[in-house]
């Protein structure tokens, strides 16, 4: 079994500003919605085998303990970027020889950046 995507809620007309965080400075690739699902709004983004969908939800909540965890080369680098951007960034050492942190999207949805070589799949 594997993950085929994750997907992530916004608010209608959040597109723009998911393309800026999930491309741009995630630097994630778009990838073209299939012509049926279009009228539906959000976007579908890819970065080697990591998938994300984000979807509009009429009754929008962000997800504020649910979360998708990215491993990531250059952490530090993300970081430094994510608070450049004014996005706030939550390092966690809870679990010891883990390196991660938390930040979130423009909507508030909760995310976890790992740094590669430092995932929880071998606790």
């Amino acid at each position: 079994m594997k993950i085929d995507h994750v997907q992530l809620a916004i608010p209608a007309g959040g597109e723009a500003e998911a393309r800026a965080f999930y491309g741009r400075l995630l630097g994630m690739e778009e990838l073209e919605k299939p012509e049926r699902l279009r009228g539906r709004g959000g976007c579908w983004f890819r970065f080697g085998t990591c998938h994300v969908h984000v979807g509009v939800d009429p009754e929008f909540r962000p997800a504020r303990k649910a979360h998708p965890a990215f491993v990531v080369d250059g952490l530090d680098e993300l970081a430094q970027q994510l608070a450049d951007d004014g996005f706030e960034v939550r390092w966690d050492t809870e679990i010891a020889d883990v390196d991660r942190l938390y930040s979130a999207d423009p909507f508030g949805n909760r995310l976890e950046f790992i740094r590669s070589g430092h995932g929880l799949s071998g606790i």
